[in-house]
């Protein structure tokens, strides 16, 4: 066995150190930890949540945004805040690479819940180099901690000035428990970060190879007057008690997605994404996402005859770039990148982003528009 036997933790994981009855560090100090701290956390959370969510009513003309990607997580989170707590809600796509699945979910949920919806799409030949950039460049966590922390901030930030633009107090994200890490957020990102941080990466600012126009795409809340006032940015799920297996039957069961298959966590809403994961394969030797998976199986919040199944199957594609695989050739194609070009080639980088913030221009930045629903 090269997995934890427990929560299938991979031996190349960093922490696993599996002894010699194939259990992990983290499960064989899991009965060590606090549980009683942990659940009164959640439940402090819980209590901001539901007190937020009912300050907010009212208060604009949305009472908050949603990033709306089309994965289970978001359709059940859109759901809840309309039907649970009667919010008026704007669902936020950004739609670089959304992929037809996703979007078969996305206009499932629109239409049941009747809610406004609002698509941006970014310029895709700056994502192409950006992708290009990082795939050469990676941090030695590998791909998908080096492409998604550029990338995820991104589509933050454009729901950000959405939010700020239109006046909505309030932005929440479908990150289930142990999404992103916590050095970015725990259930809220901090204040001094959505008010004071300019989120450019430095790796490509000092590459030299993005101009201006593309370096201000990221979130900087110094091109805002200092009277602005920005909003709350919340993960639900980090407050509400979660299950994946239960979100899974809700969401097909509730209609917003046909497909219990369509639900999973397998099916990516970005095909870059599996790209990424072949590169950290072949480089890391396991799958980055297995120890996310891994914690919800250990706190019990994930299925382990699920993952038990799904994670070498998924990892046979990927590594075959076959069936859902094949999405990482098509990306190395569309990048016009080799397996050679996927390197690591410098330490990591941490978030905040940046230590330093660049010179702006006094003006508000303009708001991302989109078609509708």
């Amino acid at each position: 066995m090269n997995a934890c036997r427990n929560c299938l933790l991979p031996a190349q994981a960093p922490g696993a150190d599996l002894n010699k009855q194939h259990e992990c560090a983290c499960c064989r100090t899991y009965h060590l930890l606090d549980h009683d701290a942990r659940e009164q956390t959640r439940r402090q959370r819980e209590q901001d949540l539901e007190q937020t969510l009912r300050t907010v009513r009212g208060a604009g003309a949305y009472d908050c945004l949603v990033n709306f990607s089309g994965g289970k997580d978001s359709c059940y989170l859109l759901y809840r805040l309309k039907r649970d707590y009667d919010l008026r809600v704007l669902a936020f796509t950004t739609d670089m690479n959304v992929p037809e699945v996703a979007w078969k979910n996305i206009r499932r949920t629109v239409e049941k819940l009747d809610i406004p919806h609002l698509t941006f799409t970014p310029p895709r030949d700056f994502y192409r180099k950006m992708f290009r950039y990082l795939l050469q460049h990676q941090e030695e966590r590998g791909a998908v901690r080096t492409v998604c922390y550029v990338c995820a901030p991104l589509f933050e930030g454009y729901a950000l000035r959405v939010a700020v633009e239109k006046q909505i107090p309030l932005i929440l994200a479908g990150y289930s428990p142990g999404q992103p890490e916590p050095e970015r957020m725990e259930y809220e990102f901090s204040r001094e970060l959505l008010q004071n941080t300019d989120w450019t990466p430095p790796e490509l600012l000092e590459s030299g190879l993005f101009d201006e126009e593309e370096l201000d795409l990221f979130w900087n809340p110094h091109r805002y007057p200092t009277e602005t006032v920005f909003p709350r940015y919340l993960a639900p799920f980090h407050a509400w008690e979660y299950s994946q297996e239960e979100t899974m039957n809700a969401v097909v069961r509730l209609g917003l997605v046909g497909k219990r298959w369509h639900a999973s966590p397998v099916h990516s809403n970005c095909p870059v994404n599996w790209l990424l994961m072949y590169s950290d394969l072949k480089h890391l030797g396991y799958n980055p996402y297995a120890p996310e998976f891994s914690a919800l199986i250990r706190e019990g919040k994930a299925s382990r005859l699920y993952w038990k199944i799904m994670g070498p199957i998924v990892n046979f594609m990927i590594r075959r770039k076959i069936l859902l695989g094949a999405n990482a050739r098509r990306s190395q194609e569309w990048l016009g990148l080799r397996d050679s070009d996927l390197q690591i080639t410098r330490p990591a980088t941490d978030f905040p982003v940046v230590a330093e913030t660049r010179e702006v221009d006094e003006e508000p930045a303009h708001e991302p528009v989109g078609a509708g629903q």
